[in-house]
């Protein structure tokens, strides 16, 4: 019989923080792949609470993660709608071409 211990998940979500991490620091080019590092890199996080949350046996790891996954579905959802408007008149995807202004 194979039992799965909580280093197992704790290398999984190291592991997908960092392939966020090294999305995000890589990609200088594409919106769509920050956002998308970003969303990985929340997701690993939850996956974290929600396993010591199992492990400890209290249910406000699990009610944290629902706070969260909230937040990030926000975040995608106001995302994508400025990355489509961003289309729409620039016709590409690019991060260099988004102007930052100081006011």
């Amino acid at each position: 019989m194979i039992t799965i211990q909580i280093s197992h998940f704790l290398i999984i979500t190291s592991a997908a923080f960092l392939l966020g991490a090294f999305g995000l620091i890589l990609n200088r080019r594409n919106i769509l792949i920050t956002i998308m590092s970003i969303e990985i890199m929340l997701l690993a996080g939850n996956l974290n609470f929600i396993v010591f949350s199992i492990y400890l046996d209290n249910i406000v790891g699990q009610i944290f993660v629902l706070f969260v996954l909230t937040v990030a579905a926000t975040e995608s959802a106001l995302g994508l709608a400025i990355l489509t408007a961003h289309y729409r008149l620039k016709q590409n995807i690019k991060l260099s071409s988004v102007k930052f202004t100081k006011h």
